[in-house]
């Protein structure tokens, strides 16, 4: 079983592109995801996720999504691997979204303030978290 949940804020606005075979949009940014614990006397360390997200899931972590936000994202981890100009090879291991959540508490001007009032509360009563995937996207 491949099954990825982080929560994190995003280091960067999602960047956005097209494929060039069919046109299909992918959102990438990443997210930085703190340890657990930390050592007596530092500071928490964190981690830095790269995170993709396709199609639907794009476009809302695209539209939605702004650096700083704090967000949930389940998926799966996946690798690959590339050679460039040069003959050098290339790894990246990066986590696919298959479901992305706001993860921050409400707030004024905030994005998902906005979808809210856009689209109308889909969080159930009392919770932070507003769920997106491909079948549950407004558009």
């Amino acid at each position: 079983m491949n099954k990825v949940i982080l929560m994190g804020r995003l280091t960067r606005d999602p960047e956005v592109r097209y494929t060039q075979t069919n046109n299909t949009l992918v959102a990438s940014f990443s997210l930085a995801v703190n340890r657990r614990f930390a050592r007596q006397g530092e500071e928490r360390q964190a981690d830095f996720i790269n995170i993709v997200a396709w199609s639907k899931t794009g476009e809302f972590c695209s539209k939605y999504f702004k650096k700083g936000q704090q967000v949930g994202i389940i998926g799966r981890i996946q690798t690959r691997n590339w050679d460039d100009d040069q003959g050098q090879k290339h790894y990246i291991t990066e986590v696919v979204a298959e479901e992305a959540y706001f993860a921050d508490s409400k707030r004024e001007g905030d994005a998902s303030a906005n979808f809210e009032n856009t689209f109308g509360n889909t969080a159930s009563a009392g919770s932070e978290f507003m769920a997106s995937s491909d079948d549950e996207l407004p558009f």
